[in-house]
């Protein structure tokens, strides 16, 4: 084959090779920028991120923004901080179970509550959560497998969120101010105990019991004016009757004037 056909050859299959390389390029470097342990697939028709067992210690920050589906569980997240997952507009499930989440932040789902419908916070170390957490959220919630304490705040909470099908039941008491709630399903525990209304009721006493404080020492004060006026009176007839007969008497209604 002459050298110029060569050349020629070599040069169209070079032109066809160039995309494929450009594509396996563009794979590798974005393979390069996932953490460890994390990578992307298809399931179902949706964009998948997986990230399971990864030792994760915080949420990754180069996830795909067309992410559907999230899986961060089994990793060891201590907490969720605000706009966690503010780039990923597309998310339709977000699994977070199995962490060691123990805080979340108001504001941490800010950005999902049009597309997500499942997120699993279950088998965490959740004790207490705001319901401005899940502010907007329409998703079904697990909450799971936490250590809960039984309050009002959990109870604000539970009735903010749509819990998971067959979650509740895994809701329960840890701790709470009550010894007779430990052990026991939050669901159950609230059907007897309104635990707000209990807070409510605790803050009337003190400001009754605060208010009936000042009042005393008011009345206390009143009563400590009247007795120390009347004994300067008492003091003064007395000295006024101890006055000879005109002095007294010009005294006396000096007195009755000024009393009137």
């Amino acid at each position: 084959m002459p050298a110029a056909e060569r050349v020629l050859l070599g040069s169209v299959t070079m032109w066809l090779l160039l995309p494929s390389l450009f594509l396996l390029a563009s794979c590798l470097r974005s393979a390069a920028a996932f953490p460890k342990g994390c990578y992307p697939s298809e399931e179902e028709g949706l964009k998948t991120f997986r990230c399971s067992n990864a030792r994760l210690t915080e949420v990754p920050r180069d996830i795909p923004n067309d992410t559907n589906k999230l899986y961060l569980d089994s990793n060891r997240i201590p907490f969720l901080p605000r706009d966690a997952f503010r780039d990923l507009p597309l998310l339709l499930e977000l699994d977070l179970s199995h962490n060691a989440i123990a805080s979340v932040e108001s504001g941490a789902f800010r950005g999902l509550a049009e597309h997500l419908h499942s997120l699993d916070l279950s088998s965490n170390r959740l004790v207490s959560v705001s319901k401005d957490a899940f502010s907007n959220l329409k998703a079904k919630v697990n909450l799971s497998n936490n250590p809960w304490l039984c309050d009002c705040r959990l109870q604000e909470l539970i009735r903010a969120v749509d819990l998971a099908a067959g979650s509740s039941g895994g809701i329960v008491c840890d701790s709470s101010a009550q010894e007779e709630h430990v052990g026991k399903a939050f669901l159950q525990v609230i059907a007897d105990t309104d635990f707000c209304n209990v807070y409510k009721k605790t803050t009337d006493v003190a400001m009754l019991v605060t208010m009936f404080g000042w009042f005393a020492m008011v009345i206390s004060y009143l009563v400590y004016y009247v007795r120390q006026n009347q004994e300067d009176a008492r003091r003064h007839l007395e000295y006024l009757k101890s006055l000879p007969s005109k002095q007294r008497r010009s005294e006396e209604s000096s007195t009755i004037s000024t009393v009137v």
